[in-house]
């Protein structure tokens, strides 16, 4: 057996549960049941881009996942399988452990199973494809939001960013401080039983990787709809919310690495919305409005802010 398919064999070869066939032949059988539709994601996280050298390799392993996993949630859908293509620069077997440590530790906890992927000698870069399973016309798009709609977001935004801000050296943070905002940056928790709990309620959804305006900018273009946004009522840990007002607002708008799900409801749907968040375990804010007029309409206790001074995160920019 050659060094690649002894790596693949040790490290990430696990007998397929939900899969007709899964890794070590040339393509995964995948049966969609009947009146399912594939909902297909894929990720790439390249080191020095998307994480940063220092990271452990267990909660690489898992944000790897993570990551793709909350494009699934974002759709409503049901983890199914995924693939993963690795580019190493060496076989490093106590990488390699630790890595499918943390990626099976999470695969296992949403019941989706490795089915397939390449490996290659390059620079540290994965890639994940995820795939999911939805009833037929019940995937939440970014594309249905409607005027009068509430606007909500899950779970608290902004700690991955001050947790880079501290490892940029503009920022100082306590160690426990650090600790729990770095934690967010490195083990992002996908929203999925959410996503499913919110089919049939929400009008519109996205997951929030790139920052809060940026995002939500791609559910307004497709919806055809602008939105008011009060940034005062965007949900925050204690230790960001200890910063000071301009950082904060940074890291709420235009952070990204948050992972939470931002979507739409109409107002009537209030009370099924947080019990669908009880339900999943998630604690849901309201934060605004989708209106009539195009365009995003930020505002906070300070009066009106620009949204174009709240870029999200661009991949050739950066």
């Amino acid at each position: 057996m050659s060094a690649e398919f002894d790596l693949i064999a040790r490290h990430f070869t696990r007998p397929p549960r939900r899969a007709v066939l899964g890794v070590g032949d040339d393509c995964a059988l995948l049966p969609p049941p009947a009146g399912q539709q594939l909902a297909v994601s894929s990720d790439m996280l390249v080191e020095g881009r998307h994480f940063v050298s220092t990271v452990a390799p267990e909660r690489l392993g898992h944000k790897a996942l993570a990551v793709n996993l909350s494009d699934l949630a974002a759709c409503g859908a049901e983890p199914l399988a995924f693939t993963l293509a690795l580019s190493l620069p060496r076989p490093d077997e106590a990488f390699l452990a630790g890595f499918a440590r943390g990626l099976f530790g999470l695969a296992e906890a949403q019941g989706i199973e490795l089915v397939g992927g390449d490996t290659t000698a390059g620079p540290l870069t994965l890639c994940l494809t995820v795939i999911g399973l939805v009833p037929t016309g019940q995937a939440l798009l970014r594309s249905g939001a409607r005027a009068g709609d509430d606007l909500w977001v899950s779970g608290c935004l902004g700690d991955a960013r001050l947790a880079l801000e501290v490892l940029r050296g503009t920022v100082l943070l306590d160690g426990a401080g650090f600790e729990a905002v770095r934690r967010a940056m490195e083990l992002p928790q996908p929203r999925v039983a959410l996503g499913l709990a919110l089919r049939g309620l929400a009008t519109s959804a996205i997951d929030l990787s790139d920052g809060l305006v940026g995002d939500l900018g791609h559910v307004l273009q497709r919806s055809g709809v602008g939105a008011a946004v009060d940034v005062d009522a965007l949900p925050c840990s204690a230790v960001l919310a200890a910063q000071a007002p301009a950082l904060r607002r940074t890291c709420l708008l235009a952070g990204g690495d948050d992972y939470e799900m931002l979507f739409t409801a109409p107002p009537q749907r209030r009370e099924a919305v947080l019990a669908a968040g009880a339900a999943a375990g998630v604690a849901l804010t309201r934060c605004g409005r989708i209106e009539a007029e195009p365009g995003l309409r930020l505002r906070d206790a300070g009066g009106p802010l620009q949204a174009e001074a709240f870029r999200g995160f661009d991949h050739f920019e950066q």
